[in-house]
């Protein structure tokens, strides 16, 4: 009986030092935080610059790597997140809520995760390139968003690359010279770096 209880205790005592290993594993790497848009910064899809354009904003993080993708829409961020080498890493990503910034300065204090996000594919209101995802903290804000600009509210999950696709025969690539204009126009705006900085 004796051995028995021994042996039980020796069991024990070998489940609880390896739980106490195992425990420590998930805590080696934090999420990291957002980062602020830079105005050197440049798209990691399309290679413009990021912050001389209107509409939402998107950064990504990989957890094995320091360095930060940054997306000048959240369209170019999605083209890139759902591609089938992407789509299933552990990304952190982050979008900026719309409900709480200008649509034309996207204000980098209010980044949120992206994952966690509702969207409005196919509004009226463009982004970087055309047509873009408006982010947005609740569903709520989503939903009165696309009452007044038109689109469809989707969660994270449920955004494909035909929701990229939409509106793009439409719109093509008008308004790029209005955009590139907006860009240079912004970078000699006195105020412009103020949304950067802190």
């Amino acid at each position: 009986m004796t051995r028995t209880i021994n042996i039980w205790l020796i069991v024990a005592l070998a489940a609880i030092a390896l739980a106490g290993c195992s425990g420590d594993e998930p805590q080696t790497l934090a999420k990291p935080d957002p980062v602020h848009f830079e105005s050197g910064d440049e798209c990691h899809v399309c290679g413009m610059a990021i912050t001389g354009f209107p509409g939402p904003k998107g950064q990504l993080f990989t957890e094995r790597e320091q360095h930060t993708r940054k997306f000048c829409s959240t369209k170019d961020m999605f083209a890139w997140f759902l591609q089938p080498e992407n789509v299933n890493r552990d990304h952190t990503l982050y979008v900026h809520n719309m409900a709480q910034t200008h649509w034309d300065h996207p204000d980098d204090t209010h980044l949120i995760d992206a994952r966690e996000a509702f969207y409005v594919a196919g509004s009226n209101r463009t982004g970087a390139m055309g047509p873009t995802l408006a982010s947005f903290e609740t569903e709520t804000e989503a939903s009165d968003f696309a009452a007044e600009y038109g689109g469809q509210v989707l969660a994270f999950a449920d955004i494909t690359l035909d929701h990229l696709n939409a509106g793009m025969a439409m719109h093509g690539m008008d308004g790029m010279g209005e955009h590139e204009d907006m860009n240079a126009d912004h970078s000699t705006a006195e105020n412009h770096s103020g949304h950067l900085d802190h």
